[in-house]
């Protein structure tokens, strides 16, 4: 293996050749840093890895920092899948409506975000930690009021609720949003999920106890959920993504993981594919990135995102200028390389 670490501005990003036994063809990798218009998720840098395969294609492999190598393994197959292929499959359709996504931010600043969407469907973000309700409350009446009376609003709580005070903060958030269209993920587990369910007249979707469960109909069996909230790369790509989903037989949403439009790009691609589409996804969130991979970024118009046939391709000088600094860089092919041994032994 070849590695070059520690770039200026001017030069090529950190690259290692990476061979693997998948289809007996080579990738290149390229660590890159994207700063964020605001803090998302505790992290205002979103890392990740491009791939790049032998004919041309590319994938991203991004799983946050603090998953370790076994969970990261699907996060690979999605992105070995995005560059070395078998293709996607064929579309359904060729635009995917999308929400707008508007973080833990002030009342004023979630109004801006959503007027500036074009978006008929916002998510906001409830639950930080931090905030307490009045926060909440203030953020999703300036969100209703930016969209209209016929504008669709959701709430993520990303399970940072017990049952009782999910069931408080969900009616209401309810009679904050004037009507919500569900909550996502408001307590952590499958159980908990299903009691706020039986005692909330809001439709409840789940989140992480789909794509980080060992067993994604836990939420089904449970009767836990209304809708799916389904993310292409920690389900582990395109085609085991669209099974998972058409297995689980409930209304999806297929939502991104603060993906650059490389990995964006898959997640359009199960959108596109999946029979019935209900909802708006989750995939308009390179508005969340101050910088992106590609010259060209997919960013929706009208509320809504085209489907691509592949994943863009990143420029020369988006590698370069988004570089990661050196140590993080050798982190992050440190993790690939291990993580590329357990799918290659599965």
């Amino acid at each position: 293996m070849v590695m070059t670490l520690g770039p200026t501005p001017a030069e090529p990003a950190p690259t290692v050749d990476i061979v693997t036994t998948v289809g007996g063809v080579g990738l290149r990798a390229y660590p890159v840093a994207l700063p964020m218009r605001v803090r998302f998720r505790g992290i205002t840098v979103r890392e990740t890895l491009l791939l790049e395969g032998a004919d041309g294609g590319w994938g991203e492999f991004c799983p946050f920092a603090e998953y370790d190598d076994d969970e990261a393994v699907p996060w690979l197959r999605c992105a070995l899948e995005s560059a070395l292929g078998p293709a996607w499959p064929a579309p359904l359709r060729s635009t995917v409506p999308v929400n707008a996504t508007v973080p833990a931010v002030d009342p004023e600043h979630a109004h801006r975000i959503v007027t500036a969407s074009g978006a008929g469907t916002a998510k906001v973000k409830v639950a930080e930690a931090g905030q307490d309700r009045a926060a909440d409350l203030a953020r999703v009446e300036a969100v209703r009021d930016a969209l209209g009376p016929g504008g669709r609003v959701r709430v993520d709580a990303n399970g940072g609720w017990d049952v009782d005070g999910a069931v408080a903060a969900v009616r209401a958030l309810d009679r904050a949003a004037g009507g919500l269209e569900y909550v996502e993920q408001p307590c952590r587990t499958v159980e908990e999920l299903a009691a706020v369910r039986r005692r909330v007249d809001v439709a409840v979707a789940a989140d992480e106890s789909i794509r980080r469960a060992s067993d994604p109909m836990r939420v089904v069996a449970a009767g836990a959920a209304d809708v799916a909230v389904v993310k292409v790369a920690p389900l582990g790509g395109v085609a085991a993504s669209l099974r998972i989903a058409e297995a689980i037989g409930l209304p999806c949403v297929v939502s991104s993981a603060v993906e650059s439009s490389v990995g964006l790009a898959a997640g359009l691609a199960l959108a596109g594919a999946l029979p019935e589409l209900p909802h708006a996804c989750g995939l308009g969130t390179t508005s969340l990135l101050a910088r992106d991979t590609v010259a060209a970024s997919l960013v929706p118009e009208g509320g809504a995102l085209p489907v691509p046939p592949a994943a863009p391709a990143p420029g020369v000088g988006n590698l370069a200028g988004n570089a990661m600094s050196p140590d993080r860089a050798t982190w992050w092919l440190d993790r690939v390389r291990r993580v590329l041994l357990l799918v290659e032994d599965r």
